[in-house]
Formats: structure tokens, C-alpha cells, sequence
């Protein structure tokens, strides 16, 4: 099946990588669109089909992912025209509903409306997938091989989608934001920068795993490492003075809100 990308930027670029990495996609067969030069040069030294204009990408794909920013989204969807007419869209664009992408569209399409994050790039992301999907079996099959090579599949109502953009689409911001702020908190206590990040890193990755593999609730993990009256216990009680968890269970909030306005 050929696959096109109408954009390959920070998000497109990730889940085109980490397919081509993971072995589930051939470069070769794999057209892109996109307006920024350094970014065709990037995905031509791949190996991928390079195409002169959006109706051309249409044209010779299968299936498009839409991956524009969803303020590009109407003038790049247009210069599609009628090439992607009884085909079937996969749109990564935030706050934009099937609905929406339908009338920016000119022809019949199936649509799937997806919400993945970054670490699709190191086959570590998250993809929050539309159930009001009309996807043949054979194309919705094609989706969830993709994404499932490439990270974790979680279907639900199009309703959430605006939810998992606020969580684990911008999560990883977020996540990148406590690994610097870790750090520092090293860095400030004399460790050198370098291993401050590495510690914080590995410390992240490696709690995240423990809570994927054992299936445990992340408070008995956090009570495993709490001595009574030990630093964790201390450092716990630091950060619910400072509202830790309120400024997270915020930022999802506020970034949810700001994927349904767009």
C-alpha cells in the first residue's frame, strides 16, 4: 500500500521516521508533500518519493496522512482536489473533527482521525484513534499495523480525541519540562549537567516502564521507593506544597480546551 504524507514536520516526520526505522513501511513507498525544502531533502535522502504539489501526493497514494498544522489546514487540503476522491485519509491535525475534514475536502473519503505524540520517533508513542472510523477493514488494519509497530493503539470516541491531545498528545512537553527540571535540582546540588539529564532520563523512562510491564498503580510504585521519614517521602511532601499534581492535572486541562478552540 502506498502512503502519503501532506506534511512531514515535527509530528508527520516522527511517525514517517519511526515506520521506516521499525520496518513497516518502505521508504519506496512512501510519497511526501511538504512546503519546506530542508524537510523534502531530509525524506528524499531516505528514500522516499518526493512530490512537486499536493495533488500530486493525492494522486499516487493510497492512503494520505494529513499531518498540516491545522491552521494550514483548508489551503493545503484544497490543492488536493479531487485526487484523494474514494480514498481514505488518516488526519493527525489537532482540534480538526472528521466533519470538518470533510468539508475542507473536495470528493468522498473514509476518514480515521488519529492523535499520536513525538516518541513515535524512537517507536514509543501514543496513538489516540477515532472509533467513528469508515475505514474498510483492509485500510483500518493497514492504520493499527502502523501505529502499533510504532508505539501503543487506544481507540475511543472522537469526543476524547481532544482529551488524549491534552494528555499525551502535549505530555510529552510536559514530561521533557520535569526531566529539565530534575536536572537542575541535580545540577544545583553539584552533579555535572550532563549526568544530571542522563539520571533524570533513564529515572523517567525506567518508572514509566514499571508502570507499563507490572500493571501496578503509580502510588504503590511511588510507596516502594517512600521510606518512613527517607528523602522520597520528604521530596513528596515538597512537591505537594508547591501543587506538583494540581499544575499537571491544569496543564492537561488548559491544552484539552485549546485543542477543541482550534
Amino acid at each position: 500500500m502506498k502512503i502519503g504524507f501532506l506534511g512531514a514536520g515535527a509530528m508527520g516526520g516522527a511517525i514517517l521516521s519511526g515506520a521506516v526505522n521499525a520496518g513497516v513501511l518502505k521508504a519506496e513507498d512512501v510519497y511526501v508533500s511538504d512546503f519546506s525544502q530542508a524537510i523534502k531533502d531530509k525524506y528524499a535522502a531516505l528514500g522516499c518519493n518526493i512530490c512537486a504539489n499536493n495533488e500530486e501526493l493525492g494522486e499516487k497514494s493510497d492512503i494520505v496522512v494529513l499531518a498540516v498544522k491545522p491552521q494550514y489546514a483548508a489551503p493545503a487540503l484544497a490543492e488536493l482536489k479531487k485526487s484523494v476522491d474514494g480514498k481514505a485519509v488518516i488526519s493527525i491535525m489537532a482540534g480538526a473533527t472528521v466533519e470538518r475534514i470533510r468539508n475542507m475536502i473536495d470528493g468522498s473519503i473514509r476518514v480515521l482521525r488519529v492523535m499520536p505524540n513525538t516518541p513515535a520517533l524512537v517507536n514509543a508513542g501514543a496513538f489516540a484513534c477515532c472509533n467513528e472510523t469508515d475505514l474498510n477493514a483492509e485500510e483500518k488494519a493497514f492504520a493499527e499495523n502502523l501505529f502499533s509497530a510504532i508505539g501503543i493503539v487506544e481507540w475511543m470516541s472522537e469526543k476524547l480525541i481532544d482529551t488524549a491531545c491534552g494528555l499525551s498528545g502535549s505530555g510529552p512537553a510536559f514530561v521533557a519540562l520535569f526531566i529539565e527540571a530534575l536536572a537542575d535540582g541535580g545540577v544545583l546540588e553539584g552533579l555535572p549537567r550532563a549526568t544530571a539529564y542522563r539520571l533524570a532520563a533513564q529515572t523517567v523512562m525506567g518508572t514509566a516502564k514499571m508502570v507499563m510491564e507490572t500493571g501496578m498503580h503509580p502510588g504503590q510504585l511511588k510507596d516502594m521507593v517512600s521510606s518512613p521519614g527517607g528523602t522520597t517521602i520528604t521530596g513528596c511532601q515538597v512537591l505537594e506544597e508547591k501543587g506538583f499534581r494540581a499544575a499537571a492535572i491544569d496543564a492537561v486541562q488548559a491544552a484539552t480546551k485549546k485543542s477543541r478552540a482550534l
